[in-house]
């Protein structure tokens, strides 16, 4: 069995604004490298805070377990999320996260090269010519690498962002709606490539998306959300996780 990357028990999140309050309760989830999750339901039932939770933007307000196990020189650092110092999130998001955006996030004065390549310059992650077009030619970008943004596809734009989020190989993989702003078609192969690289990287990609026909019968694990309006001013929202046995 793959090791755990992410072990959560009875995490807690509340957020509050305007005298509303909004409370996500995750009673259990773990990922494993290698593994494809995804992250399925509607507008305001808690993926964004869940994807924020698991980038170590947000601290818990509560919590039994939440632990991160990543690999770091060769063996395996876990590292206990509630109260983590800023300074040692920021390394692992630098380090060991690769995040996709919705709207793919490039900047339009860089090339697609450069854009890339900049995670890897942040990160201090040494690429080599030859892994950088290893993961341009699976992303089908080998072609588009002295371009601007503005001239390419929704498409491509987001296969660009998807490169940009693994050239430093990280171990984690977290991807915010990858394929809201493209047609049917391309979003199948934005998600079969995101699944695919999870196996070849021995990666944990965890995939946020409102269409679950996308994902149904594909992730090996999903979280789908329980909503309820407790009063008019608090919502509470709890996941429940599926597992899919793999075929091979």
């Amino acid at each position: 069995m793959k090791s755990v990357v992410y072990s959560l028990r009875d995490v807690v999140k509340t957020r509050s604004k305007g005298g509303a309050s909004f409370t996500l309760r995750v009673p259990e989830l773990d990922v494993r490298r290698g593994e494809f999750c995804s992250v399925v339901g509607p507008s305001g039932c808690g993926k964004s805070t869940l994807l924020d939770l698991l980038a170590l933007v947000l601290e818990p307000s509560s919590v039994n377990r939440f632990r991160l196990s990543v690999l770091r020189h060769g063996g395996v650092e876990e590292c206990d999320i509630q109260g983590l110092p800023e300074n040692k999130a920021a390394r692992i998001r630098r380090s060991h996260i690769g995040y996709v955006l919705q709207s793919g996030g490039l900047l339009s004065f860089l090339t697609v090269r450069e854009n890339i390549l900049l995670t890897a310059q942040i990160s201090r992650t040494r690429v080599s010519a030859r892994e950088l077009d290893a993961l341009v030619d699976v992303l089908g970008l080998a072609d588009q690498l002295e371009k601007k943004p503005q001239y390419l596809s929704g498409g491509q734009r987001q296969r660009v962002a998807v490169a940009r989020a693994l050239i430093h190989r990280p171990r984690i993989i977290l991807a915010d709606e990858p394929t809201a702003a493209v047609d049917y078609p391309t979003a199948l192969d934005i998600r079969d490539e995101l699944q695919g690289l999870a196996r070849q990287m021995e990666a944990a990609v965890i995939m946020v998306t409102h269409d679950r026909s996308l994902v149904d019968k594909v992730a090996d694990v999903q979280v789908s959300f329980s909503v309820k309006r407790l009063t008019r001013a608090q919502v509470e929202a709890t996941t429940f996780v599926e597992h899919r046995e793999r075929s091979s």
